[in-house]
């Protein structure tokens, strides 16, 4: 008996590798994820500028990066909305509005042609930077109650058309990739018990879920290997004893550490 339809992720082209420099840059879930990579000991850059949930703020943090001269060998791109606020002043797109009164912004809905174009430009200054750069888009799972439930579809329908949009223009051999986030949440774990307690966001296990599913997709063997001798380490450092002065826990957290720096001299981090 099948109780669970379950999404089918093609290998990807590509494999990420433990010394990867890895760009997590998008909504919030990018930082849930990226954050994964990090704790995991991943090189990953994560929202560097803040957490961007439209193409054109994506665009934003990909252009600073640039101008700073940082390149990377994977670039993961989450969306999660193709709404923008345009500073009146300017006629400028804000990453933020920094809680100033919404008079002076207006509230915009990118169509799927210009939140495409937005991410040709992501795409091509990111291979300025590293022609063999890798990239994979991917919709946030998360829904935006504000707009209502349908409005928040329409969006998330409009991204994901725009992503499609952008691989037809694109050269098929280019390593650009779509993780299906969104579908997984949709279709996997379509259960109530898999939202956090406001019943929008993904719980905790969704996106380790997630996250497992993405492993086992763009991981390379020695990633995987890296990952796994990591866990215990991680867990020591993160031990909380009853009493940090104790011998005992000196000795133990001083053996962690220097279990750390075996590992990152091993793997070459």
């Amino acid at each position: 008996m099948t109780l669970q339809t379950t999404v089918r992720i093609p290998k990807a082209n590509f494999e990420i590798r433990p010394t990867d420099k890895l760009l997590f840059v998008g909504s919030c879930f990018a930082d849930r994820i990226g954050g994964i990579f990090r704790d995991n000991h991943f090189n990953a850059v994560v929202n560097p500028y803040g957490v961007m949930y439209n193409p054109a703020s994506v665009l934003h943090t990909i252009e600073k990066l640039h101008d700073a001269g940082q390149k990377f060998d994977t670039a993961f791109i989450t969306l999660g909305t193709n709404h923008v606020y345009i500073l009146n002043e300017t006629g400028e797109i804000v990453d933020n509005c920094q809680k100033r009164p919404s008079i002076l912004f207006t509230e915009k809905e990118l169509s799927i042609e210009e939140c495409a174009a937005y991410l040709r430009q992501c795409v091509s200054l990111l291979r300025e930077d590293n022609p063999d750069v890798n990239v994979v888009f991917t919709v946030s799972p998360i829904r935006y109650a504000k707009y209502g439930f349908h409005e928040s579809q329409l969006s998330k329908a409009t991204l994901l058309l725009a992503i499609n949009f952008q691989f037809s223009i694109l050269n098929s051999q280019l390593s650009i990739n779509y993780f299906p986030s969104y579908e997984i949440m949709m279709d996997e774990l379509r259960d109530y018990r898999f939202y956090a307690n406001d019943m929008l966001h993904p719980s905790d296990l969704a996106v380790q879920y997630i996250y497992e599913r993405f492993r086992e997709t763009y991981f390379s063997i020695n990633a995987k290997a890296m990952e796994v001798e990591w866990q215990p380490i991680k867990k020591a450092l993160s031990h909380r004893p009853f009493n940090a002065d104790s011998e005992e826990y000196k000795a133990f957290i001083a053996k962690a550490k220097a279990d750390e720096e075996a590992f990152c001299k091993r793997w070459k981090l």
